[in-house]
């Protein structure tokens, strides 16, 4: 039976703004097969969650200046670099979460066509007509809407599945032009931090996507 290469991640750090930045005290990572440290990450402080939710707004503004095909190809652009990944992050997931291989490499796929279809979604994003003529007094009209981004989106995510849950708060908020503040949970962070350097390789405007750790009844409020 082969062994798993033992995953090694460093020290992350916050992403706020569009860059990453150091926060407060280091929250160890460990390896749930063998209790190892693999990595560590920054508690965010209060005034580091006041930043990104500032910076969240500003992204904001930006993401929903954004046409429909950039936003599409931004999201396609991270499915096919998440594939080209695709090994480094089930190992990284299965290290953190003590997930199997196999069943991290399926987490993996599932999230690259949870991508994939917010990229396709970007673009069919639109509002609608309606005629008012159902009743006699709309004779004659009609109405319409339109759908707008709602601005930041808080995405406060559970260890089960690091990276599929993830992407199903984060890709289709991003689809639809808003900025995230994301806060994965502290046993499985790292896999949120390669996909946020995902997402920055991919193209997302500064503020766009916004990374925060730490305990849920404290950064979490």
């Amino acid at each position: 039976m082969a062994i798993q290469e033992r995953v090694r991640f460093g020290e992350a750090r916050l992403f706020i703004g569009g860059r990453w930045v150091e926060g407060g005290t280091p929250i160890p990572v460990r390896d749930k097969y063998t209790g190892e440290v693999i990595g560590t990450v920054p508690e965010a402080r209060r005034e580091d969650v006041e930043a990104a939710v500032a910076a969240a707004q500003e992204g904001a503004k930006a993401m929903a200046a954004l046409p429909a095909w950039r936003r599409a190809e931004i999201l396609r652009r991270a499915a096919e670099l998440i594939r080209e990944q695709k090994e480094d992050f089930a190992r990284l997931i299965a290290a953190e979460a003590g997930k199997a291989l196999k069943w991290a490499r399926a987490e993996v796929e599932r999230a690259i066509w949870t991508f994939t279809i917010a990229s396709e979604e970007a673009r069919r994003i639109s509002g609608e007509v309606i005629p008012l003529d159902a009743v006699p007094a709309g004779e004659g009209y009609f109405g319409f809407y339109i759908r707008r981004p709602v601005g930041v989106v808080a995405a406060i995510t559970p260890f089960n599945f690091p990276l599929n849950l993830v992407a199903h708060k984060v890709a289709p908020a991003l689809a639809a032009g808003n900025a995230v503040v994301l806060k994965p949970a502290s046993a499985t962070p790292l896999t949120s931090v390669k996909l946020c350097q995902v997402l920055e390789a991919a193209g997302i405007p500064p503020g766009g996507i916004n990374l925060i750790f730490g305990p849920g009844g404290t950064v979490g409020e």
